[in-house]
């Protein structure tokens, strides 16, 4: 497997951002980190490993970014309006820096698919559903998708609403936005083991939500033994890889 380490500086976060990716050629998959985590914590937890056929077959591309968690969602303390002006000049590094980098590195001019657990779950739904014009899969393991988890329940900030897809899909009309989603492909799974109870309310909310656009999703409840943690994502993501 080709692995390499990359980095370049962002001017939209002024500093240089970190990222691996793993692959020869395929579909790339950009891959959020959990809560706060580390551009290396997918290989570090055997996620790569546990994908390395699909890799080795030439079918996919990982690049796993560095997160910003830290200083918006994560932030304690901060004004929501402030976590979400952070959170939205990382979307700005991502869609206008590191998504054209992919597409010169990779080789790759179609659209992308979009993952993570945990936090990273909801990076990969919040980006596909802002940017389905870029991605046109979703692959989002055990995520939130109600922005009052991390903000509590003042979404009165434009900034912060737009950042929370059970609001801003609830509130969504646009034709163009709502025809790319329903030719896109909806990957919405969590365990309902410990730790998932967060996850299942708001797994359940979003589909909700989508079935009420006439958006096709394919939401998926995994059993009462399947927890929020590693070694159920490591089982989940060939499983939904190999669906595709």
């Amino acid at each position: 497997m080709r692995v390499e380490y990359h980095e370049f500086y962002s001017s939209n976060l002024n500093r240089v951002m970190p990222f691996k990716s793993y692959g020869h050629s395929g579909k790339p998959v950009i891959v959020f980190p959990s809560s706060g985590g580390r551009f290396y914590e997918y290989e570090d937890f055997k996620m790569i490993e546990a994908v390395k056929d699909f890799i080795n077959d030439g079918k996919f591309i990982f690049y796993t970014v560095d997160s910003v968690d830290y200083e918006s969602w994560l932030a304690k303390g901060k004004w929501p309006g402030d976590m979400a002006r952070m959170h939205n000049i990382f979307d700005k590094y991502i869609i206008d820096e590191f998504v054209p980098f992919v597409r010169s590195h990779s080789g790759w001019n179609g659209s992308m698919i979009t993952t993570g657990c945990s936090m990273g779950g909801f990076h990969s739904a919040n980006f596909y559903f802002r940017h389905p014009d870029i991605f046109d899969t979703v692959i989002a393991l055990s995520g939130i998708y109600d922005i009052r988890f991390f903000v509590g329940n003042d979404v009165s900030d434009l900034g912060v609403y737009f950042n929370s897809p059970v609001d801003y899909l609830k509130g969504m009309n646009d034709s163009y936005y709502l025809d790319l989603y329903r030719k896109g492909k909806i990957i919405i799974c969590t365990g309902q083991g410990n730790w998932e109870e967060d996850s299942i309310r708001d797994t359940r909310l979003l589909g909700e939500v989508l079935r009420s656009k006439n958006v096709p999703a394919w939401i998926d409840f995994w059993g009462y033994d399947v927890h929020h943690d590693w070694p159920w994502w490591r089982i989940q993501m060939p499983y939904f890889l190999g669906k595709l």
